[in-house]
């Protein structure tokens, strides 16, 4: 029964500091249209120079336009969702912890993790996930994808732990800001590397295309799981090695935060 409770009052939090969002949403519209244009401006022009390149060539590698198009879209998913719902952890690692704000977390009633995650609903995070669906929408009828109901099943489980890829890379580095108070910048340079999984990695050299797969795996958000979709290939390394890898970022973020929260001492500004 205490955890059933536990739980109500989980889900109930969560409820609350969404209402808020939607509360801000609805005062500051301007906010958030230009925060939803910006993210919309931002991938046009990415496509914008992707067709450029495409109207020289006629592959990439030897992929095709269209089929890097549906590599982008899918990338776009999981980095959305991500982006909707876990995107205060980058305030963890730029001033929440070094302002000394972290306290107010320690005295809810739930996990400190749980509560910093929830706490905002980041709404032009829609911007990306319209564009995602919108280059999916396009490149799949040019596709010959065989979308039978267990593929439909893996696309599920893929965009949800790919989601959970980029969770823990920004939870492994914001937790560093419990020790050094701020490190925002070490979470901005390992999240940016994301850019390279939104292309098929077979048209970068060996040493960058083992840091997108095993260090910092990117590779499994997007590349890895989408060509599965559209040239088949082994389920068990592009689908379960985006488990697998979403797996043990989450395991250790929630060991680095947790061990950052008892060496968590209030620091003020």
């Amino acid at each position: 029964m205490k955890i059933l409770r536990k739980i109500h009052r989980m889900f109930k939090l969560h409820r609350i500091f969404i209402k808020q969002d939607l509360k801000k949403l609805m005062e500051y519209k301007v906010d958030f249209l230009t925060g939803a244009i910006g993210m919309l401006l931002n991938q046009a022009v990415n496509l914008f120079f992707l067709s450029v390149i495409f109207s020289q060539i006629p592959s990439l590698n030897g992929w095709k336009f269209e089929e890097i198009l549906f590599i982008y879209g899918f990338s776009l998913l999981p980095k959305a969702i991500d982006h909707l719902f876990f995107d205060n952890l980058w305030a963890i690692g730029y001033f929440i912890i070094r302002k000394g704000d972290f306290d107010r977390y320690l005295t809810r009633p739930v996990s400190s993790l749980f509560a910093v995650t929830v706490e905002k609903f980041q709404v032009d995070a829609f911007g990306e996930l319209v564009v995602g669906i919108a280059l999916l929408c396009v490149s799949i009828p040019k596709l010959t994808l065989s979308f039978s109901v267990i593929n439909i099943l893996l696309f599920i489980a893929a965009v949800f732990f790919a989601t959970f890829i980029y969770t823990g890379v920004k939870l492994i580095t914001s937790s560093i800001a419990f020790w050094t108070k701020r490190s925002g910048s070490i979470t901005y340079m390992f999240y940016m590397v994301n850019d390279f999984a939104k292309y098929p990695t077979t048209i970068y050299n060996r040493f960058i295309r083992g840091i997108i797969t095993y260090i910092i795996p990117f590779a499994f958000t997007a590349f890895y799981p989408a060509s599965y979709f559209i040239r088949g290939g082994s389920a068990l390394f592009c689908i379960g090695g985006t488990v697998l890898m979403a797996t043990v970022l989450m395991a250790v973020g929630i060991l680095v935060w947790n061990l950052g929260v008892r060496a968590y001492e209030s620091a003020g500004s």
